[in-house]
């Protein structure tokens, strides 16, 4: 990509409602452009990172069996009053809608019932079972107060994954293996040291907790008390004696935090199974309950998080692997030979598998320095009349204030090895 290509630019001004410093960013350095209060389109820089972030997610549902749907956002009327969730007073924070002949529909807000209703004709034997089935794909919510930049919108992108089981042994069996797959999520992600599992209300569905993934962050609304030694928090809703005793924990032991959730995982019970007629028959052909469970990643949230959360005072400061690109490089000066040069590298990096954005605009240096520090790319690299003369490149980590000079072979290692 050159940047005289993209049609996205820098911009010095954000919108006046625009409060969330991590939409802010976002906006000002062209990766997300608002359309309204809690609904942003992503630019191509954004959708790129969007991509990146979706990618790990989906390589370690896939690495634990699940199986990637797409559902429809339009759901019929008649699910969700089977299980009690159409009435407003019980779910109110949803959009609906009608056809044109006057029929209601839902539009997605979760997916519990369409999803049981698509496995209707598939599982009906304990041989069907166990299975997880997830998607990626865009949620839309009635907040009444859309805040947050990107951590709290009217639509979104989420990661939902629905667990069916046997038994209940067998559905803490497939929970479990989902809560170590999102550890590893988040440690993919560069945030997995300060994030928690922590235990939070286990709401309508089921006595038990359910599990929160809460990074610790100045940006967060959540409050948590983390034990650092466990590796475990407890949500500020449940934090009472009571709760304290039966999880074994000490009160001395946790520290107060303030944090950001990025995951749930949630048990089900067989509420909506049940609702919607989905058995399976056993080994002696009684009709049996499946047991459920609800799994829960907000991907766009995710890129807000992480955009504010690393963020310094010049702009974005991307982790590697989600990075839109992995290297931002720089020409200055339009004479024939740092063009030559400069271009020869961007084609030899790319040949390489290394992913550049290059900045080819007859722009000032400053400007080309300011937007590379707003964008975030974690490699910069420039082409300049001394380097050519030196016959090297300089390179410098985002993170880092310290230049170096580069030969070829020099450049290529630290820019895929990072040694």
């Amino acid at each position: 990509m050159r940047s005289s290509q993209l049609f996205t630019k820098t911009r010095k001004t954000i919108p006046a409602d625009e409060t969330a410093r991590n939409a802010q960013l976002l906006i000002k350095a062209g990766y997300v452009h608002k359309m309204m209060a809690g609904v942003y389109a992503y630019m191509p820089l954004g959708k790129r990172v969007l991509d990146n972030i979706a990618a790990i997610i989906r390589d370690e549902m896939n690495a634990i069996g699940g199986q990637e749907v797409q559902m429809t956002a339009l759901q019929p009327k008649e699910l969700w009053e089977k299980t009690d969730r159409w009435d407003d007073k019980k779910v109110d924070n949803w959009f609906k809608t009608r056809l044109a002949n006057g029929v209601e529909l839902g539009v997605g807000l979760s997916h519990e019932e369409p999803v049981v209703d698509s496995l209707r004709p598939f599982v009906d034997s304990y041989r069907d079972l166990p299975l997880y089935v997830y998607q990626i794909q865009p949620k839309f919510r009635n907040e009444l107060r859309a805040k947050s930049g990107l951590l709290r919108g009217r639509e979104f992108i989420m990661k939902d994954m629905y667990s069916f089981a046997r038994t209940q042994e067998q559905h803490m069996e497939l929970y479990e293996r989902v809560a170590a797959a999102y550890l590893r999520v988040f440690e993919r992600l560069g945030i997995g040291e300060s994030t928690y599992r922590t235990y939070a209300d286990g709401g309508y569905f089921t006595e038990k907790f359910s599990d929160e993934f809460q990074t610790v962050s100045p940006i967060g609304e959540d409050t948590i008390y983390v034990d650092e030694n466990k590796r475990i928090a407890i949500n500020k809703e449940i934090y009472t004696d009571e709760t304290l005793a039966k999880l074994g924990i000490s009160k001395g032991d946790l520290v107060e935090k303030r944090s950001v959730e990025v995951g749930n995982i949630f048990p089900l019970e067989s509420k909506y199974s049940d609702a919607l007629d989905l058995y399976y028959t056993d080994e002696t052909g009684e009709q049996q309950s499946i047991i459920m469970g609800c799994y829960g990643i907000g991907v766009s949230r995710l890129v807000g998080m992480i955009a504010e959360h690393f963020a310094d005072e010049h702009g974005l400061v991307w982790p590697e692997n989600i990075a839109p690109f992995r290297v931002y490089l720089i020409r200055l000066e339009s004479n024939e030979q740092i063009i030559r040069t400069a271009d020869a590298l961007y084609e030899n990096l790319q040949s390489a598998g290394i992913e550049v954005l290059y900045d080819d605009r007859d722009a000032r240096p400053g400007e080309k320095f300011a937007d590379a520090d707003l964008l975030g790319i974690p490699h910069r690299v420039v082409v300049s009349a001394k380097t050519v003369e030196q016959g090297v490149f300089e390179h410098k980590l985002r993170t880092e204030s310290a230049k170096s000079m580069r030969n070829m072979e020099s450049l290529k290692n630290v820019l895929t090895t990072g040694a």
